[in-house]
């Protein structure tokens, strides 16, 4: 059999056929129409893909959807998905309506769990999270190798556990939220305040405000004393989430996605090392590892497919 999956993002619809082993047949894509439009973008690459691989539908098991904002994945809806344009759209019904072929719909950022933890840094583990650090912070979580979503799906929302009780404010309209402090958001903002503090720091004399990026601090860690000290804070920050998360789930696993895992082990190590430090009960026992996540922007498409698989 094969598996179709569709990455539905702000501006490109992404779309990837495998087989059960993740074996990639077909790849596509497709401008982002927003509000109804949307499920006739999904169905016509639906249909270019199963073109290209030139297998009958009947030996498709149907078609994985990955979609940003809040998913009822038992009855195939999106929600809610502002950026859109999206309220109430029973998108699996009406894709399954035009391709013919069994949908199931999850959040975008499960089926990047999924696809990671199927194929990717998470699947010699039966039990993952992936962190992605972006925009925002966001991730999903796999539990015996099925996605975790919670009530109605609407749960993993891992961006919005508080940190720091009362601190920054967050979009969501909180104060202190992990995506607060962890997302390349708020790394962006601390170094550029770093910046303006220190008018005699590298990064001062060699970046203007305009110009800063999720890696400057980094890029300067060596040698500059200000961007040492974001670093710290952000990878302090950073830690206290992902400890959370180990001591309420124990995964066996964290995967770091999303631009900011790119520092590779300049940021896995030292969270390592805070984890190892401060989690429940030690690591005799039952330890968790930090990871870079491996797929990249497949992720999501990959779990998509995932989502067919039935196990």
């Amino acid at each position: 059999m094969f598996y179709i999956g569709i990455d539905v993002g702000g501006t490109t619809v992404k779309g990837i056929v495998i087989d059960k082993k993740g074996t990639c047949l077909a790849e596509d894509s497709s401008p982002t129409l927003k509000g109804e439009k949307i499920a006739e973008v999904i169905a016509t690459l639906a249909e270019r893909l199963i073109s290209t691989v030139g297998k009958p539908k009947a030996q498709f098991a149907g078609i994985g959807i990955g979609c940003a904002g809040m998913i009822d994945a038992e009855n195939g809806t999106v929600v809610f998905a502002g950026n859109l344009n999206i309220k109430s759209l029973p998108v699996a019904k009406l894709v399954e309506e035009k391709v013919k072929l069994p949908v199931k719909i999850t959040n975008d950022a499960n089926a990047a769990a999924l696809g990671e933890a199927k194929f990717g840094a998470g699947k010699n583990y039966s039990d993952s999270i992936l962190v992605t650090l972006g925009t925002g912070v966001g991730g999903g979580i796999v539990i015996g190798g099925k996605l975790f979503e919670g009530n109605k799906s609407a749960g993993a929302e891992i961006g919005h556990m508080v940190i720091e009780r009362g601190g920054n404010k967050c979009t969501c309209g909180r104060r202190g939220c992990f995506e607060a402090y962890s997302s390349a958001t708020a790394l962006i903002k601390r170094t550029k305040w770093a910046m303006e503090e220190d008018a005699g720091s590298a990064m001062w004399q060699s970046c203007t405000s305009e110009n800063v990026t999720g890696r400057t601090a980094f890029d300067y860690m060596d040698t500059d004393v200000s961007a040492r000290e974001v670093v710290d804070w952000y990878v302090k920050y950073l830690a206290c989430g992902l400890v959370n998360l180990a001591n309420v789930f124990r995964p066996q696993v964290i995967m770091l996605g999303g631009g900011i895992s790119g520092q590779g082990e300049r940021l896995t190590i030292p969270l390592q090392n805070l984890l190892n430090k401060e989690l429940f009960g030690g690591t005799a026992y039952a330890p968790v590892e930090v990871k870079t996540a491996t797929l990249g922007s497949r992720a999501g498409a990959l779990g998509a497919a995932a989502l067919l698989f039935g196990d």
